[in-house]
């Protein structure tokens, strides 16, 4: 019978899947590395593995030991696997640029998750790197891994990754296009492809923000690269030893925004629910498709799963705050917005005094006047101020008797540009429904806001 022993048995030789609609400008085909199939999600259960493994060889980790390593998450993951099954204790540290969906999965593995803040320095005390460090020394019986460092990271692909993708493609792979992080992934895979054909191109997917780039272009550690970025799981702000720089032929940076976009992409035409990873190793490829040719095979690797990242780059609002969604409709604009945002509404009977402290109170210049859940009409801050000038009594009157005509309502769908026809120096806003019947309101600074970002 076929029966897998314990979780662990089932990582790797993860399929490769062709892309057929987002490469299809490309004189290629395509194939990606698709390495969420692993238990863990991730291509990291692999070096985890190993890690450990070695760790137990030579005497690093001992029995009912404590298994100490900062991650980005996934890492983490295979660690946390392999801790189960082999009986030891996990603590990770991470950061707070990482998905929160990351630190509840660790913590559902039964790892303690210690959170520490992205934009410092390496050396410095508060830095993942640090902390990890020092916990190791405080810990009794515990090991750090440092995947950064730890040489079975890359030798783990070198073994399995890269072996993987040679008997898969029967040799005729002639590029490997991979985000670069640790440095494991994309520098053991490399030499063992390169040990095969040494005429294979490995281009490394960076970010901006990272440091990698330019030491591969100049050998020049300059920290004037580094800055925030929000890609998560690749790019450096140091150069970890599992780097051999000499097996990687070139480095290619892509945005924030265009590695979220694509990511989302291959979900939506691919039916590949991938990492932030995957969307910018392939917006990586398709900056460089000049140098393709129609006999080249290119292997893409894929390293998680979109389940982490379901609060980040497949959430509507995330991306619209960032600027990474363009905003097409009345329905992306109400979504950009806080789930908590409500609508402000005042009732025909209401005193005019109520709405000019609602006003004052939601920062506000439009609400709607309902009676009975239906729109009866509308209250403007320059329309009320124009009254209330004339007569400063008019505050004690009731809204029925000050209220103009109800905003215009459209539907859920309607374009931004036939919004901005709508909303005039008389008609300051619209309103829509959503499917479940509940009222949104869009002002002028919305659409102006929509159409700027």
């Amino acid at each position: 019978m076929d029966i897998k022993n314990n979780i662990l048995e089932t990582i790797g030789n993860t399929p490769l899947i062709r892309l057929n609609k987002i490469t299809r400008d490309l004189p290629c085909q395509v194939v990606a590395k698709v390495d969420y199939f692993n238990p863990g999600n991730s291509i990291k259960d692999r070096m985890a593995l190993k890690m450990l493994e070695v760790a137990e060889a030579e005497g690093k980790l001992k029995p009912g030991g404590t298994i100490i390593e900062c991650t980005s998450g996934n890492t983490g993951m295979g660690l946390a696997l392999a801790a189960v099954v082999k009986g030891y204790k996990c603590i990770f540290v991470t950061t707070d640029k990482q998905s929160k969906e990351k630190a509840d999965i660790l913590k559902a593995v039964g790892a303690e998750v210690i959170v520490c803040p992205a934009n410092v320095a390496p050396d410095d005390p508060k830095s993942y790197y640090s902390v990890a460090k020092r916990l190791a020394k405080e810990v009794p019986n515990s090991y750090h891994f440092n995947q950064y460092d730890n040489l079975a990271n890359r030798l783990a692909h070198y073994e399995t990754t890269g072996p993987e993708i040679w008997e898969q493609t029967e040799g005729k792979i002639t590029h490997l296009v991979c985000t670069a992080g640790t440095g494991g992934t994309v520098t053991g895979t490399a030499q063992f492809l390169k040990e095969k054909n040494k005429d294979i191109q490995i281009w490394a997917i960076d970010v901006y923000g990272s440091l990698l780039t330019k030491y591969f272009n100049t050998g020049e550690i300059d920290e004037n690269e580094v800055y925030p970025y929000i890609s998560e799981g690749f790019g450096e702000d140091f150069i970890p030893a599992n780097y051999d720089m000499s097996v990687i032929d070139k480095f290619e940076q892509v945005t924030d925004k265009d590695g979220a976009v694509m990511a989302r992409k291959l979900a939506k035409e691919e039916g590949l629910f991938c990492g932030y990873s995957a969307g910018s190793c392939i917006q990586g490829l398709m900056q460089l498709k000049g140098s393709l040719k129609p006999d080249d095979l290119v292997v893409c690797i894929f390293h998680d799963h979109g389940s982490r990242y379901v609060g980040k780059i497949y959430n509507d609002q995330w991306m619209m705050e960032r600027g990474f969604l363009d905003v097409k409709s009345f329905k992306d604009i109400v979504n950009g917005r806080p789930s908590t945002q409500k609508l402000i509404t005042i009732h025909p009977q209401d005193p005019v005094s109520k709405a000019v402290e609602l006003m004052k109170t939601y920062d506000i210049e439009h609400i709607p006047v309902f009676d009975n859940g239906q729109v009866s009409g509308a209250i403007s801050e320059s329309g009320l101020f124009q009254k209330v000038f004339s007569n400063a009594d008019i505050k004690n009157e009731t809204v029925a008797k000050v209220m103009e005509p109800a905003f215009p309502i459209v539907d859920f769908l309607t374009p931004v540009e036939k919004l901005k026809t709508l909303i005039t120096k008389e008609n300051g806003a619209v309103l829509g429904k959503d499917d479940a019947g509940n009222y949104h309101i869009i002002t002028k600074y919305d659409v102006i806001q929509a159409l700027g970002s």
